[in-house]
């Protein structure tokens, strides 16, 4: 059996998903840790997982998160870079010895930690890329994984897909030139973009084919396996006494606390007769704000698989995990993105047919006219339906561990017990878009 070393950005929204693989790596006898600021052991969520600090001098991980939910769009990226900068230096300077001393075998990285596929070349370790949200997989036909942009394969479109691309390099150059800068000190050939540090052996991705924009160029080691969930959904009950459809509504853990967006929901809802769930991630000061229109079920958090088992329609903001667990519930969607790469996600899951994307600055007649609108269409449902049918079939985690274990040479377990079948088409899913 092997340990594996998980690596990824200090954030929920990566580590639940490493957190899913790491659970399964377990359960087939395998070791897993993270390793990371001592900031991040909070968000280890696999039981049995190991944790190992790096970074104890640096400042704490919240100098980084928090000023996040003020960023928008890609010029917003800028507010990222010191953080990543300083991580993929932690990462080049504090790892090596710490991977050693725990005698890891191989790494699995989050496509957004440059610093982790450096040190697994420096120190001949195979790794495997995970892309938790968008792959950042460049292609000309293919916008930046941080703007709204739809897909456009004409002339146009490539020459803006360019620009943007552009747009990006200059924008990610503190990065870019973080990533040269220890590749030199680290004695591994020369890179200077995220995706020049991603794995030559593997990459996953929890999206399907279906909510991706149709891809030409990705590489025979990346697989589309669908959202890395497992395990039943914790029981939820909903208070008895109203039977009125249920809408529910979460903004993420980062952008949680806008009461005021969701009080434009409460108020749609309210005005179509629907029962509104929300979530405010921990971070809301609904205790201090003033009642929300048509007295809606407020929580900090819920199970949400739950929930969504019990919902009509999701409002959210975009966020890959929580946009995932409703299509794999066959749930239509309507977001409005705030930030990060909600809004290219929006521009995917609109191509596909399965949301209606809003402004966020969207006021309450539009966002119930938006709801009712999804509600009425059952083009959104069906094809949420059909988006949740390729999921199931391109395996989840458990083939996601599947083909780790076979890229690594590893025992795999008997098909019958533990493997799922790939979308139809190849064995990597890739039917929809002709991926080679």
């Amino acid at each position: 059996m092997a340990h594996f070393a998980m690596i990824g950005p200090p954030l929920r929204g990566h580590y639940k998903p490493l957190s899913h693989l790491a659970r399964e790596l377990i359960a087939r006898g395998h070791q897993a840790t993270f390793i990371h600021h001592p900031d991040a052991a909070a968000l280890v969520e696999a039981e049995g997982a190991a944790f190992e600090p790096i970074g104890r001098k640096a400042p704490p991980v919240s100098r980084w998160t928090l000023p996040m939910a003020r960023i928008r769009g890609i010029v917003g990226l800028g507010g990222m870079m010191d953080g990543m900068v300083r991580f993929t230096t932690m990462f080049a300077r504090e790892a090596p010895d710490v991977l050693r001393r725990i005698d890891a075998d191989a790494l699995i990285v989050d496509q957004l930690e440059a610093g982790g596929g450096l040190v697994a070349e420096h120190l001949g370790l195979p790794f495997v890329s995970v892309a938790d949200t968008l792959p950042i997989n460049r292609e000309e036909g293919i916008p930046p994984p941080y703007v709204g942009w739809g897909y456009d394969p004409s002339a146009r479109g490539l020459s803006r897909n360019r620009g943007g691309w552009r747009v990006t390099d200059l924008l990610l150059r503190k990065v870019g030139r973080a990533i040269a800068r220890n590749a030199e000190m680290l004695g591994v050939p020369p890179r200077s973009r995220l995706e020049d540090c991603l794995s030559p052996l593997l990459q996953l991705s929890q999206m399907v084919p279906a909510i991706d924009f149709p891809r030409r160029e990705l590489p025979p080691s990346f697989h589309y396996t669908g959202p890395f969930r497992r395990g039943a959904p914790e029981p939820f009950a909903l208070p008895p006494g109203d039977e009125r459809p249920l809408l529910f509504c979460s903004l993420g853990t980062l952008q949680g606390s806008r009461v005021n967006l969701f009080r434009k929901v409460a108020q749609a809802c309210a005005r179509l007769d629907l029962r509104l769930l929300l979530t405010h991630g921990g971070l809301g000061h609904f205790d201090s704000a003033a009642p929300l229109p048509g007295n809606p079920l407020v929580y900090d958090w819920v199970p949400q698989e739950s929930v969504l088992e019990q919902s009509d329609l999701v409002v959210c903001h975009g966020g890959i995990n929580t946009v995932l667990e409703p299509l794999a519930a066959g749930l239509p969607m309507v977001l409005m993105p705030l930030a990060f790469e909600q809004s290219a996600i929006a521009a995917r899951l609109e191509h596909a047919g399965v949301a209606r994307v809003l402004s966020h600055r969207a006021s309450a007649r539009r966002i119930a006219d938006a709801i009712a609108e999804v509600r009425a269409d059952p083009a959104f449902r069906q094809r949420a339906r059909a988006v949740a049918e390729q999921m199931r079939a391109a395996g989840g985690v458990r083939r996601a561990v599947d083909l780790i274990e076979q890229a690594l040479g590893l025992c795999v377990p008997p098909a019958g017990a533990t493997t799922a079948h790939a979308a139809q088409g190849d064995a990597r899913g890739d039917n929809r878009n002709g991926s080679s």
